[in-house]
């Protein structure tokens, strides 16, 4: 099953202040805030929904097709996608635009200041959903407002089932617009936090719009998750990381393996338990796309963690 990606395709860059914002930021003075932090440490990372996805897709053995859109610094990220053997074909150069580029601040309590340029993101809707590109499967992850609701109305036109994941995007969408996504969509992937989030824009709660699809997944951290399909509701524990270094990239972890289970036809307790599995092993690594597993190593973890084969 050809699993098709759309999402942002991004460079994060990551710096480190040592030492803590609250000593230089004066609460009487927010309103002429001009600080600057001297930050010795610096790491550009490959990163963005679609790259870490596809990423995670690979190491399971996957062959993910990503729809993204960069700039004209991309020639870095374009060698990283050929290295990992994940095709070019729909990832669109947008001339005279620099690609999607976070900028993170971290201080010594792992408070953070980040800025997002979306550059080429903008320009996603560009990128068109046809029958050729033999997608069975596809995720409608983070990226420019106008992408993210032509291709969720592209892949229901088409009968290409979706997960519907808006991450970070869901603030820009009005309630309306939530509610089409969820009628358009197979799944639907958040996080606590964005659950509150869908249900407050859309005055409506989970629960409500568990029936209308085959799945929707709440993750909540360290507590776990929860999978609500076929009219259950389903409780899947953590697993284990070795350690717990940096969570960027954690959810897009855990959806790939939401859709690695899903292509597969897992039931819902392996699949959520696989989810979690992939999310542990990223935790455990600097970035979105540093850690490396072999499939044999995921079988072993998931063993070991669950006490059933994957």
């Amino acid at each position: 099953m050809r699993i098709l990606i759309c999402g942002s395709i991004a460079y994060d860059n990551i710096m480190v202040f040592p030492g803590r914002f609250r000593d230089h930021i004066l609460p009487e003075q927010i309103h002429i805030l001009n600080v600057s932090f001297l930050v010795p440490e610096l790491r550009r990372e490959f990163g963005g929904c679609a790259g870490n996805i596809a990423y995670n897709l690979k190491l399971l053995g996957s062959d993910p097709l990503v729809m993204g859109t960069v700039g004209d610094d991309s020639l870095l990220y374009f060698e990283r996608l050929e290295q990992l053997g994940i095709k070019l074909d729909c990832v669109r150069h947008v001339p005279h635009t620099l690609t999607a580029q976070a900028f993170i601040t971290t201080d010594l309590d792992d408070n953070q200041i980040t800025a997002f340029h979306p550059g080429a993101m903008s320009h996603s809707h560009e990128n068109k959903i046809t029958t050729d590109l033999g997608a069975s499967l596809a995720i409608v992850a983070p990226d420019g407002r106008d992408g993210m609701l032509q291709h969720a109305r592209e892949l229901a036109g088409l009968d290409i089932p979706f997960m519907f994941d808006p991450g970070q995007g869901l603030p820009m969408f009005s309630g309306e617009e939530l509610l089409a996504f969820v009628d358009l969509a197979s799944y639907v992937a958040v996080n606590d936090y964005e659950g509150r989030m869908l249900e407050e824009r859309t005055g409506r709660k989970l629960e409500q719009f568990a029936p209308k699809l085959k799945a929707l997944i709440l993750t909540r951290g360290a507590e776990g998750s929860i999978i609500y399909a076929d009219g259950q509701r389903i409780d899947i524990p953590c697993a284990k990381a070795e350690a717990v270094v940096d969570p960027t990239g954690c959810g897009d972890a855990y959806r790939a393996g939401l859709l690695y289970g899903i292509a597969w036809g897992f039931d819902w307790q392996k699949t959520g338990r696989l989810a979690s599995l992939m999310g542990a092993i990223k935790v455990a690594s600097r970035g979105g796309q540093n850690h490396l597993v072999s499939q044999d190593e995921v079988r072993t973890l998931f063993r070991r963690n669950f006490g059933s084969d994957l």
